[in-house]
């Protein structure tokens, strides 16, 4: 009888081997007060030398969309998207959701090997944690996104609260994308390196502070793969529902929904099939 043979025979199992996907995701359940409580420390420590703290969560993409208000708003002229402020608002506070969640998805492991090193639990609430973290940044600038809708006189509508199955879709969707940067980057810290520059480039193909069907208008086949963007989906979605001129179509809908659950899924299995390897990689 192998050693093997022997360790199965008694119940016995290898330190550290990667359980059962349904066994894992339970675990990671059962502990999801651990991600919760890490997103919010991860929080306090990233604003504690802060003068303003908290408040450069609403200033930072407040002062970008500004910026970018400013000089797109003259250079796109009679071009500029219908209500371009809100549009504009809204691109910038959702985009910057995304884009904190994939880069902090992205550092989530390798920016914590000695807790990764130390205690045991599933990895994966390490990426879930820095969505976490992100989603509660985005709350104040939703805040302050419906508060310049009045400013700009939107009407209050009841498609309002739309927005808030939107949050969730955006929320797997970052989740599964987190999930997947966070391995990739373990597996090849060099990818850490070239993530600024990924998102940029989203930013720039996503339709943040122009229109797509106004800017592609000539260019058909284009401008309909462009609509395949999962970023663009979620915002023009989220514009639909808060935007005046603007509508949450069926397409869109569908689009989100299917782009949620299939990353996350996706992030999911992605990430479980490489548990052995965290902490253990150099």
């Amino acid at each position: 009888m192998s050693l093997a043979d022997y360790a199965r025979q008694h119940g016995l199992k290898r330190v550290g081997a990667r359980p059962a996907l349904f066994d894992y995701l339970s675990q990671a359940w059962q502990r999801r007060d651990f991600a919760f409580t890490l997103s919010l420390y991860a929080n306090q420590a990233a604003n504690a030398r802060n003068r303003l703290g908290r408040w450069w969560v609403v200033l930072l993409p407040t002062i970008q969309a500004m910026v970018y208000g400013l000089i797109f708003g003259v250079i796109l002229g009679s071009s500029r998207p219908d209500n371009f402020i809100p549009f504009l608002f809204t691109g910038v506070f959702l985009f910057s959701f995304f884009a904190g969640s994939f880069q902090s998805g992205a550092s989530a492991v390798t920016g914590n090997v000695g807790l990764v090193r130390s205690l045991s639990f599933p990895r994966m609430l390490l990426p879930f944690s820095a969505v976490l973290r992100q989603f509660f940044n985005l709350l104040p600038q939703i805040g302050l996104l419906l508060v310049t809708l009045l400013v700009f006189q939107q009407d209050v509508t009841l498609a309002w609260l739309a927005l808030i199955p939107i949050l969730i879709l955006m929320t797997l969707f970052a989740t599964g994308l987190a999930l997947i940067a966070a391995r990739l980057t373990v597996q090849i810290r060099d990818l850490s390196k070239v993530i600024p520059f990924v998102t940029r480039v989203i930013f720039y193909t996503s339709g943040i502070f122009y229109s797509l069907e106004k800017v592609l208008g000539n260019y058909p086949v284009v401008l309909q793969i462009m609509q395949f963007n999962p970023f663009y989906d979620f915002i023009e979605l989220a514009r639909g529902a808060l935007v005046e001129g603007y509508q949450m179509s069926a397409f869109l809908w569908l689009a989100c929904t299917a782009w949620a659950f299939g990353l996350l899924i996706l992030g999911v299995i992605f990430f479980w099939k490489a548990e052995e390897r965290y902490g253990r990689e150099d």
